[in-house]
């Protein structure tokens, strides 16, 4: 017996004596047919392999049998047509285990090796008694036992029941016992597992019989749709998905953010109610062109723009929903981002404005007057943002994406192209936003009715709050919801400037009329240019300067009605007065004031 040792290091079993005993057998039964008159003139010879239930072992031995014959080397030679081909030996007999027999008959077969059992189909021979031959099976005329292995007592009894004569095609039994035990025999499954079925696939036991196996799930991605399949197949996990246990594959839903789902809906109800909103605020300054509140927010063009921008901006977040496409990808960011930074352009042109108009401070003043261009401003501010939007499309465009990342569904969502150029974009407005916030903070303590300034640094604050939580949760989510996050962030940032800087104007325009008239806006102006005065004339007088300018007593307090007359006449005096401070205020500071800081505004 060959490979003992290798078996040894594979299988820590005792010695089988059975096996051995088999053995000795089949060399015995060889000797005897060489000694007798079986086969004149031909002898057999044998080589014997352990295969140790080993599939692999047993390849191996059978290669050695398949190495031509008459040479030295035991490897089989390539050739194209093995019809002329002689191996070793022209017979093999089959292992104990019928999974390793059938292994090794693919490999015979390929090589045209017959089996024994084939050979000996047209074999008759006898024993001096008996006449034995098989039949076209295979089966030998000499039938069979049945026998019965019983566990008694803890042990394996084996039990001779029957025996089965092929003339006759009946059973013999010994006695009527045994007849009636073996009648009673019912459902006796020569197998060690049961049948797997769809759904299922064969997993082998470790155990020493290798036939045995155990039935487990396929599992995700995965079916079987016969049974005992040795294997799960895979589904196309980019189209195609299945559960656990699945005997088929099921094509995934692809999904989007649709017009009728719940959370877009909500989201195009707060789009449409803010297009209301902007045009409702619209036709209101219209109808109040005149009035001081719209007069000091700009003027109606600058209004329009910044409404219009909203419009626009309000109308990009529409281009999200629904199922994408081309168009919608390389409209929605660039519509928006373009419409946005012209908004924040207009409104920095106002910051700039306020700050100028109401600024003590010379050198600010100067440098104010250097830097308020507002149609350039807004050009140039805007044509930025456009040339990063052109770059953008031109070599990074978005387009239509399938996202196969969730198990069950295929996500259709737009691709940004680049991640780069949509940070640059958002980036930019960022900026813009920031000066904007800058130079409106720097005139939050303006008069209440010209005080725009803190109404936009309220509304920058919004913007900043909704973009900077943006990051982080768009950076997070996936899926089909992913498009109404910056849905949201972009209604809040509409909404924050649009009530910031437009309703308060509304409710002024509305329900404080008695505010809305230039005698209300002059008595403001008058008692806040009054109290920057003062503190000049504190700070003048610290600085042992004695040029005041005095202020003239206007008796604003008083109940009677201002008319147009004296309202401009007033007008013209606080003019006049305002500018007088700001030469005496120059003057002041060509001298010792570097030592201290003037306080403006």
């Amino acid at each position: 017996m060959k490979n003992s040792e290798k078996c040894e290091k594979i299988y820590e079993y005792s010695f089988e004596i059975s096996v051995f005993l088999q053995t000795l057998a089949m060399i015995h039964s060889i000797e005897v047919i060489n000694n007798s008159s079986l086969l004149p003139g031909v002898k057999l010879g044998y080589e014997i392999y352990d295969t140790c239930t080993e599939i692999t072992i047993a390849i191996a031995a059978m290669l050695r049998l398949l190495s031509k014959f008459n040479c030295s080397q035991h490897v089989v030679e390539f050739q194209c047509n093995y019809s002329n081909y002689t191996p070793r030996v022209k017979a093999v007999v089959g292992d104990s285990y019928s999974e390793i027999t059938m292994a090794v008959s693919r490999m015979l077969n390929l090589q045209l090796i017959l089996q024994l059992l084939e050979a000996l189909k047209n074999v008759t021979f006898t024993d001096g008694e008996s006449e034995f031959q098989f039949d076209l099976q295979g089966d030998i005329n000499i039938g069979y036992n049945v026998l019965l292995w019983k566990e008694v007592n803890g042990h394996m009894t084996i039990i001779n029941m029957a025996e089965y004569n092929l003339e006759k095609d009946a059973f013999i039994f010994k006695d009527r016992k045994t007849e009636k035990e073996f009648r009673n025999l019912k459902q006796i499954q020569s197998k060690c597992s049961r049948e797997c079925g769809p759904g299922q696939m064969k997993k082998t036991t470790q155990s020493q019989h290798t036939c045995c196996y155990e039935c487990v799930s396929c599992p995700e991605n995965h079916y079987s749709n016969q049974t005992d399949m040795d294997h799960c197949l895979l589904c196309n996990n980019k189209t195609h998905w299945a559960p656990v246990n699945s005997t088929m594959c099921f094509e995934k839903q692809v999904e989007h953010l649709n017009w009728n789902d719940w959370f877009a809906i909500l989201l195009l109800t707060l789009l449409a109610l803010g297009i209301v909103c902007t045009l409702a605020v619209g036709i209101i300054f219209t109808r109040n062109l005149n009035t001081p509140v719209v007069k000091s927010s700009g003027g109606l063009i600058i209004c329009y723009v910044i409404l219009l921008c909203h419009f626009f901006s309000f109308v990009s977040t529409s281009f999200f929903v629904g199922e994408p496409q081309d168009f919608k990808c390389k409209t929605r960011q660039n519509f928006f981002g373009v419409s946005f930074a012209l908004c924040i352009s207009c409104i920095l042109t106002k910051s700039l404005k306020i700050l100028l108009a109401f600024s003590f401070d010379p050198r600010l003043q100067t440098c104010l007057k250097r830097l308020y261009k507002p149609i350039p401003i807004i050009v140039i501010c805007t044509g930025v943002q456009m040339i990063i939007c052109t770059i953008w499309l031109t070599f990074a465009e978005p387009f239509v994406e399938e996202n196969f990342s969730i198990p069950r569904v295929i996500i259709l969502e737009c691709d940004e192209g680049s991640i780069m150029a949509f940070g640059t974009m958002l980036g930019y407005i960022a900026i813009l936003a920031f000066v904007c916030f800058i130079s409106a903070f720097k005139g939050r303590k303006l008069p209440a009715n010209y005080n725009k300034a803190k109404f936009i640094t309220s509304g920058m604050i919004i913007y900043f709050i909704a973009w900077i939580i943006f990051i982080p949760i768009y950076a997070t989510t996936f899926g089909k919801y992913l498009p109404a996050v910056e849905i949201t962030v972009i209604l809040i940032s509409n909404y924050g400037i649009l009530c910031c800087m437009f309703f308060p104007k509304c409710y002024i325009i509305l329900c404080k009329q008695e505010t809305n008239t230039k005698s209300a806006f002059l008595k403001t102006l008058y008692m806040y240019s009054s109290q920057s005065e003062s503190r000049l004339n504190v700070n003048i007088s610290l600085d042992s300067r004695p040029n005041e300018v005095p202020l003239p007593n206007h008796n604003f307090n008083r109940k009677s009605p201002v008319t147009l007359e004296q309202g401009k006449a007033s007008q013209s005096q606080m003019a006049e007065h305002v500018q007088s401070a700001r030469k005496g205020i120059a003057k002041n500071t060509a001298g010792t004031l570097p030592r201290k800081r003037m306080s403006s505004i």
